[in-house]
């Protein structure tokens, strides 16, 4: 099933590109049913993933290249289905986000089959050489989604995305080969090298320094995925890219892709450097903290909506941080939660942003030149007004709804350790920040007099209502009750921290 899954949406892409160009419909169709069979079968997988099992679950496990002990293993345990459902959720809507893109219609649409088979594959792998080459082969999508479908500084932002990911995945290739090399027997499995720990008391000699070797692995690793995430100092290139990114492509770069570097972080740091990781734990939790001012802060300096919204993932993401550094169990399903939640609240985000660009063909909240961008907006389009107050609810964490239960789980498994007790009281100010920049935004947008430029400013349709529906209900349903996801998780969360004591 998870060879399917992942392997469906590249398929859909060669029929793709021997689809005739002057015929767009049916290239746009041929991608919603190439991302609609591996969402029935993500439905299919959440109904039957054994949610007491704390193992992988669902494997499939061929030998690949045995002379080097490469294996084609795949399988999907409490922390990688949620993001495997947001991934396959996510990528069919996006589809009918993106069906106003008329230019190399057959190309952009290839590219993004292409994208969502190698984020489903980072997701399910469980040997690291497959892992490193699903992480790779999403680089060349999302670099031409940008470059080629982006706004005005497309290729700056293609590049820089480009470099700076480049680099994090320089430093897995050498950490993943040495794995292998200080290994006996020589394996790139994960479940193995989690099991065998067999880097913990050896060292290194680099540059005439000897350097304990579990440590150096774990910062190149930690490093990589921080680019990914984006942790503070590596986010730079994330606005960037957010902002000249088409509105499906932005969705799919904060809903997704910012994920895989906190989950590679625990599906790779936690369990194969579990002394390292400890050793780490303090430089975490401040990364977090820091990535939670300095975002909320970042984002209340914007003037253009979709900076606004950027900023604040990397606000959100810096709750992750802190919760997985809390060795908890609270803390570490609050972070896991909140990847979830987080993917779905700025998904919504991202695609409102889009619908009123898609109209107005700016998205400036003030102009350079001072004067009001929007205004009033709410008297004229209440059904786009609703919808965005649920997502920018949802976004700061009002109770109710999904944002608040995972922030409160991270703040409560992290306090409930003395020494992170300083940690949580500044972190909470981002709260408070949040709930700043987001009401600014909405009061300067949707509340006060009409911007007259806006009058005839037309409401959703329906199509855009259709793909926006799912997500308010999973905010809304997750916000109340959230244990259908925290179910999935709890299990392999608590395996996991065994670890830890």
């Amino acid at each position: 099933m998870l060879s399917l899954m992942t392997f469906i949406p590249l398929i859909g892409m060669a029929v793709i590109l021997a689809l005739p160009k002057n015929n767009p419909n049916l290239v746009r169709w041929t991608a919603v049913v190439a991302t609609g069979i591996p969402l029935i079968l993500g439905i299919i997988l959440f109904i039957n993933f054994d949610r007491a099992n704390p193992g992988i679950q669902f494997t499939e496990k061929v030998s690949w290249i045995p002379m080097f002990n490469i294996e084609y293993y795949m399988g999907v345990d409490g922390l990688s289905i949620p993001m495997v459902l947001l991934t396959v959720l996510l990528s069919f809507l996006c589809i009918f986000a993106s069906w106003e893109i008329e230019d190399a219609v057959k190309g952009y649409f290839a590219m993004f089959l292409f994208l969502e088979s190698g984020m489903l594959g980072v997701f399910c792998a469980l040997d690291f050489f497959l892992f490193f080459v699903f992480w790779e082969v999403m680089l060349l999508p999302m670099y031409f989604l940008i470059g080629i479908w982006g706004g005005k500084n497309k290729v700056y932002a293609a590049i820089k995305f480009f470099l700076y990911t480049l680099f994090g995945s320089v430093l897995m290739l050498l950490v993943m080969l040495a794995m292998f090399y200080y290994t006996e027997p020589h394996t790139f499995n994960l479940l193995k090298l989690a099991e065998l720990h067999p880097f913990a008391g050896k060292t290194i000699s680099l540059f005439s320094w000897t350097l304990p070797l579990d440590k150096l692995f774990w910062v190149g690793l930690f490093i990589g995925f921080a680019i990914k995430v984006p942790i503070w100092p590596f986010h730079t290139w994330l606005p960037w890219a957010h902002v000249e990114a088409p509105t499906a492509v932005s969705v799919i770069l904060a809903g997704v892709l910012l994920k895989m570097g906190t989950y590679g972080i625990l599906r790779m740091n936690f369990p194969i450097l579990p002394e390292a990781t400890r050793w780490a734990a303090d430089a975490m939790a401040i990364l977090g903290v820091i990535n939670i001012l300095y975002g909320a802060f970042c984002a209340m300096a914007q003037k253009d909506l979709k900076k606004l919204v950027a900023y604040s993932s990397v606000s959100h993401m810096g709750y992750v941080l802190l919760g997985m550094a809390s060795f908890t169990t609270w803390g570490v399903n609050g972070a896991v939660l909140q990847m979830f939640n987080h993917g779905t609240s700025t998904a919504m985000l991202f695609l409102l942003v889009g619908v009123v660009y898609d109209r107005v063909h700016h998205r400036w909240i003030i102009k350079p030149d001072g004067s009001r961008g929007f205004g009033g907006i709410a008297t004229v389009v209440p059904v786009y007004t609703g919808i965005t107050a649920i997502a920018v609810f949802a976004s700061l964490g009002l109770p109710g709804l999904s944002g608040f239960i995972s922030e409160a789980l991270v703040f409560l498994g992290s306090f409930s350790r003395p020494e992170f007790q300083t940690y949580v009281v500044i972190g909470s100010l981002g709260i408070v920040l949040g709930a700043a920049y987001l009401l600014w935004m909405f009061m300067r947008v949707f509340l006060g007099p009409l911007n007259e430029e806006h009058r005839s400013l037309p409401d959703m349709n329906l199509r855009e209502r259709l793909v926006l529906l799912p997500l308010c209900i999973l905010v809304i349903v997750l916000g109340v009750y959230p244990m259908p996801v925290l179910d999935l998780m709890a299990p392999t969360v608590q395996k996991l921290l065994a670890i830890f004591g």
